[in-house]
């Protein structure tokens, strides 16, 4: 049983540890941890800045408007933690890549169920203003084989830098589908070549990236996620999520969220080939972007997300233990 705890008399000095104190009679050991830090670095934060009353108010504020705003198809708080590279930090943290394999980025708010399947060759995009691009991909494992049957699941926006779910009049979904991998590890499909644009920044986060000096803009991307039994689950939706982002995009070295990584940074090629163009039924001279996924598998993942929350623990002199392979203190 719990000792006593009494609060009483609290001051600069010793309210921490008793907040640790109160705290610690919960009994999931994952939180309680979770808690002692997120405690301790608030607290440290106000102590080393000397945080007022009135900018404390401003933040719970901010915090309150970011949950306002937040819809369905409107992730505020997501967008929060992507400007902030929290949502960059935590996927890195949480899903490693060994050597070799296709690295994963920020998710963004603008992910849905509702994308229709769509077979080999399949157009995802209908808006006509848009440049035609023809995409022809390939998803092995890291010993070169190739994958089938994987979900792959695709996103963009339309040629004005919006996407469906932006469209207050939109009557279904547009600018993404599901593709399935065949037994070479291929999917190909025909989309729009994608264009920079904006986050949404009408709420709190543009106010906060204007307070910045920021701007809000991605560079030009196009999402994929994938789903396939054994391998790692990423992001949402226990998948694997990346992005392609287009090489030379005015936005690719200052992207709003932080998600552009060299390994995910690729060039437009052209249609060239006469008989490429008729195969795939696609003008001569049409853009076209190819890449080559490459994903882990769960197994492997795991051994690398334990080990280097290892080696984390280590430099930093925590003396902890794992449940569900996650670090808790070791009181032991």
């Amino acid at each position: 049983m719990a000792a006593a705890v009494n609060l009483r008399n609290l001051t600069i000095a010793n309210i921490t540890p008793n907040v640790h104190a109160i705290n610690s009679q919960c009994g999931d050991l994952r939180l309680k941890y979770i808690l002692e830090r997120v405690v301790t670095h608030l607290h440290d934060l106000a102590r080393e800045t000397r945080l007022s009353t009135d900018e404390w108010l401003t933040a719970i504020r901010f915090l309150t408007e970011v949950g306002q705003i937040s819809s369905d198809v409107r992730q505020e708080f997501i967008l929060l933690s992507d400007i902030l590279g929290l949502s960059l930090l935590v996927d890195s943290i949480d899903h490693p890549k060994p050597k070799g394999s296709t690295e994963g980025t920020v998710l963004g708010p603008f992910h849905t169920l509702e994308a229709e399947r769509t077979d080999q060759g399949g157009l995802i995009s209908n808006d006509t203003d848009g440049e035609p691009l023809l995409v022809f991909c390939t998803v092995k494992d890291t010993g070169g084989n190739p994958i089938s049957g994987a979900e792959i699941d695709v996103w963009e926006t339309d040629s004005k830098g919006f996407y469906d779910v932006q469209h207050a009049d939109r009557d279904g979904p547009d600018g993404r589908a599901v593709l399935t991998s065949d037994e070479s590890g291929d999917f190909w499909f025909k989309a729009i070549v994608p264009v920079p644009y904006p986050i949404p920044h009408d709420g709190p986060v543009g106010k906060l990236l204007k307070v910045l000096n920021r701007h809000p803009y991605r560079p030009s991307h196009m999402h994929f996620m994938f789903k396939k039994d054994g391998y790692d689950p990423l992001a949402a939706l226990t998948s694997v999520h990346s992005a392609l982002y287009l090489r030379d995009d005015p936005y690719e070295s200052t992207d709003a969220v932080f998600g552009v990584k060299d390994c995910l940074v690729v060039s437009l090629q052209k249609v060239e080939d006469e008989a490429m163009a008729k195969k795939y039924d696609v003008k001569l001279g049409s853009a076209f972007l190819t890449y080559d996924f490459v994903l882990v598998t769960a197994e492997a993942a795991a051994k690398l997300r334990r080990q280097k929350a290892e080696d984390a623990m280590t430099e930093l002199g925590r003396k902890v233990t794992f449940i569900n392979d996650l670090p808790v203190p070791d009181v032991d």
